[in-house]
Order: structure tokens, then C-alpha cells, then sequence
């Protein structure tokens, strides 16, 4: 009865940890954290500019939020300022 007790405590621990923190992945399935540096996948329109943010370009120092519609990445990029992206258009770097 005491293993089985301990093993139900180790599984509420477990499940805790995990519910606790949301993971957040990038396009290509590597685990981002806040303050990586991170590179655009595809070229991206931005309101308001005639040119948009094109592929290969580096954002550095991101950090991680709930942001909306799936935006979960808060970044300043040259050039633009501060905006959110997606963590499906971007890969670790």
C-alpha cells in the first residue's frame, strides 16, 4: 500500500510540473525558451510597411507570452520595433 501511495504522489507531481508550464515549440519541434535567438522562416507582410520581414532574418532575445492568435512570441526586430510572431514561422537558431 505505501508503493502504491508513492507512485500516485510521484504521477500528481508530474502532472503539476507539466500543466504548469505551457511549452512552446518552434516550425521545425525544438523546445523555445525566453531570450533565444530565433530565425524567420518565410517572409512575412507587416501593416504599414511596404516591404514586409523577409526570410533569414534574426530576431534576437525573444521572450515567450500568451499572446493572441497564437502569437506566443514577443521580439523587437531591426527595422520594424517591437511586434509578436508566431513560433511556427520561426526555427532556433
Amino acid at each position: 500500500m505505501a508503493g502504491r501511495s508513492a507512485s500516485s504522489s510521484e504521477a500528481s507531481d508530474g502532472a503539476s510540473g507539466a500543466s504548469g508550464e505551457k511549452v512552446i515549440k518552434d516550425a521545425v519541434g525544438n523546445v523555445l525558451a525566453g531570450g533565444d535567438t530565433v530565425t524567420v522562416i518565410k517572409a512575412l507582410k507587416v501593416k504599414g510597411s511596404p516591404s514586409g520581414i523577409k526570410a533569414g532574418t534574426k530576431v534576437r532575445n525573444i521572450k515567450l507570452v500568451d499572446g493572441v492568435d497564437g502569437h506566443d512570441i514577443d521580439c523587437r526586430i531591426e527595422g520594424f520595433g517591437n511586434m509578436q510572431l508566431k513560433s511556427s514561422v520561426v526555427k532556433k537558431a
